[in-house]
């Protein structure tokens, strides 16, 4: 017996007409199982990066308010070391960085430190006092790791207080 009614091919046995069998989820259901989904991805990336040492997230600046207090006495400083003719040169050389004050001073009467930040771990955060015989200071290459390094230079000449920031990346 051939019947030629689609409706009645469709409406045989019990089968759905899309032919899926098993449990139905409307969008509602999809939508809150996929938000859980990508709550559970983004809180798993959250506990691992917290309980891993190797993620340190700490401050780049212990004591971060009292260092913002400061801050117009430091843009003053900065503002000191832009009206430089001539500014002190960062290189990286072979040896190491060398920074070059301006010949125009005399080197054993510049004197303040050189702060080496490595944004990425605290713990290679070192300073460097400035005690020069000749215009240029050299930070052996010993000292330093390859990645990128913020260069803070606080000195002082004359009386009057500079600082110059400079970013530097080493191979």
């Amino acid at each position: 017996m051939k019947t030629n009614n689609l409706k009645d091919l469709n409406t045989s046995v019990g089968v759905p007409p899309s032919g899926a069998r098993g449990m139905k989820i409307n969008w509602g259901t999809g939508l809150v199982i996929a938000i859980a989904l990508f709550m559970s991805f983004i809180l798993y990336f959250v506990i691992k990066v917290q309980s891993n040492s190797k993620y340190d997230n700490e401050l780049v600046v212990e004591e971060y308010y009292k260092h913002d207090a400061r801050f117009q006495e430091e843009m003053e400083r900065v503002q000191n070391a832009q009206d430089l003719k001539q500014k002190p040169v960062v290189n990286y050389t072979k040896e190491g960085i060398t920074i070059e004050f301006p010949e125009e001073f005399i080197p054993n009467q510049i004197t303040g430190k050189v702060s080496l930040y490595r944004p990425s771990n605290k713990k290679l955060d070192f300073d460097t006092p400035i005690s020069l015989s000749n215009p240029t200071l050299l930070i052996p290459k010993s000292k330093l790791v390859g990645g990128q390094w913020d260069i803070n230079m606080e000195w002082q000449y004359d009386g009057k207080k500079y600082l110059t920031k400079t970013p530097i990346y080493i191979n």
